[in-house]
């Protein structure tokens, strides 16, 4: 391994743990979804091939944004699936831009979005996005269509970067945004499901039934970054 790479990805995991050292962290459990250099690891959703509407910009993953007009046919996800888990990220949007991060995604030729599936982590410009006024549900944090975030979210201007966590355990779910707690819920109990059956998912019964998924990031046809991405399975 080149060493200047070992050194990188060193400082990376220190940025990530905070405190602890590369080996602490490694030892509790984490490991990197992204090296910072290529897609490896990560794959076209309900596709296979060369993946080509996302790319590495400055050891980011970055999604170009080329399916404009919809929401599908551009996600990509991770080869490797995943049930109980806390997923950590950094990530940074355009001015406008729309994307989001997923979970217990399901790969089937009859679902043309992840979304029908796997439950999402909103990632969007709260002040910037046009045409429509964005919903509670619908903005950053959002565990979209079914809880909101509460007071403590604080996301960073455009073009900064963001820190946030998904905590999944045996159905209890949390939401983190730049080290706050702002999304906490339980799956599939009963407010899980008046929500569901009321609101967007009601014509979705697949929506957020799987136990274990494949993680997704987001083609919203906007450009949004992504980097330091780790997983540590419950």
């Amino acid at each position: 391994m080149n060493r200047n790479f070992k050194i990188i990805g060193l400082a990376a995991a220190m940025v990530f743990v905070g405190s602890q050292s590369f080996a602490q962290a490694k030892k509790a459990g984490w490991v990197s979804l992204f090296n910072g250099k290529n897609l490896k690891g990560w794959h076209g959703f309900n596709k296979r091939g060369e993946v080509k509407n996302w790319e590495i910009e400055n050891g980011a993953l970055v999604c170009l944004g080329t399916v404009k007009g919809t929401d599908t046919g551009g996600d990509i996800v991770s080869d490797k699936q995943y049930s109980n888990f806390e997923l950590a990220w950094e990530w940074k949007i355009d001015k406008g831009s729309n994307s989001g991060v997923l979970y217990h995604v399901v790969e089937e030729p009859k679902y043309e979005a992840s979304y029908l599936t796997g439950p999402e982590y909103q990632i969007i410009d709260d002040i910037g996005w046009v045409p429509d006024k964005l919903e509670e549900w619908q903005k950053t944090g959002a565990d979209y269509a079914m809880h909101i975030p509460n007071d403590l979210k604080k996301v960073m201007p455009v073009g900064q970067w963001n820190t946030s966590r998904i905590v999944f355990n045996h159905g209890h779910v949390e939401h983190w945004l730049n080290g706050k707690k702002i999304v906490e819920f339980t799956a599939w109990d009963a407010d899980w499901d008046k929500k569901k059956a009321e609101g967007k998912w009601k014509d979705h019964p697949e929506y957020g039934m799987s136990k274990i998924g494949h993680i997704a990031l987001q083609d919203h046809g906007h450009k949004a970054y992504f980097k330091n991405i780790r997983i540590k399975q419950l």
